[in-house]
């Protein structure tokens, strides 16, 4: 099992796969920013100023960070024949830590999408741009791109890891995206939950005041589930300090082979 002197980017990988017994380890493994001194947020914008904005470092504390996530809606029989070939680090398929087959730690595979929503919500920015809005997580370091132009989503799209998505406003302070064409080689969390290419995913941003949103998702994939559900029910970000320096955290294959060599 990989052991407290390992190295920063190797304890990320650990972290992923090993479960709550290896995150007692990793004194780094902090939800959210905790542990970081971090400047108090000045005083938000007056309501008005507000409209039709995400701009910002959002946060989710603890709350973001989940193994299990909310309990899903009962399985397909494809869905569970899919979820029987995946032997995760906990939850209902939990096995010896030498069996996980976790893409994302085992294999140093992206964690893709919504996982990066469900299981390692770590803080990230929002930046907007005339036709597009832009999440940028610091777990990974990964980046998607929102379309707000207008356009529709693709009808058969090639799979993506981050999918591909669309946003608009359903009002002045609540922001909607869906997404299609999900990769189905990806898990929904680290208990090895499945879903098919087929999956749509709907996120829903509703900005409650200067330094507070609520995050819904939705997901919708009756090819793997018998009803949508939602895995997600209105998270609570917090808006961080615009001069936050998030950290680096990105798995890689080179360190999810030291890592594997470690816990046989």
């Amino acid at each position: 099992m990989a052991n407290q002197n390992i190295s920063f980017v190797v304890a990320a990988v650990a972290i992923t796969t090993l479960s709550v017994a290896v995150s007692a380890q990793n004194p780094w493994n902090n939800p959210g920013m905790a542990g970081v001194a971090l400047k108090a947020p000045e005083a938000g914008p007056p309501a008005s100023a507000l409209r039709h904005t995400l701009t910002g470092i959002w946060n989710a504390g603890r709350d973001g960070i989940g193994a299990r996530g909310q309990k899903p809606a009962p399985l397909t029989p494809w869905g569970e024949a899919l979820g029987k070939t995946h032997h995760s680090g906990d939850g209902i398929r939990m096995v010896p830590v030498e069996q996980i087959d976790d893409p994302l730690s085992m294999m140093g595979d992206p964690a893709g999408f919504p996982r990066n929503l469900l299981f390692e919500l770590r803080p990230f920015q929002i930046v907007q741009a005339p036709n597009q809005v832009l999440m940028l997580y610091m777990f990974e370091k990964r980046w998607r791109v929102i379309w707000t132009d207008g356009r529709e989503l693709p009808k058969d799209p090639d799979p993506r890891w981050y999918g591909y998505s669309v946003g608009h406003w359903e009002d002045d302070f609540t922001f909607v995206v869906n997404t299609v064409g999900t990769d189905e080689r990806t898990w929904l969390d680290n208990a090895g939950n499945p879903h098919s290419n087929d999956l749509k995913v709907e996120e829903r941003y509703h900005r409650v005041s200067g330094d507070l949103m609520e995050l819904t998702v939705t997901l919708d994939d009756p090819k793997a589930y018998t009803m949508p559900w939602v895995a997600r029910d209105k998270l609570q970000l917090r808006l961080l300090p615009p001069d936050t320096d998030l950290m680096e955290m990105i798995p890689s294959a080179s360190e999810a082979a030291a890592v594997k060599k470690q816990i046989k």
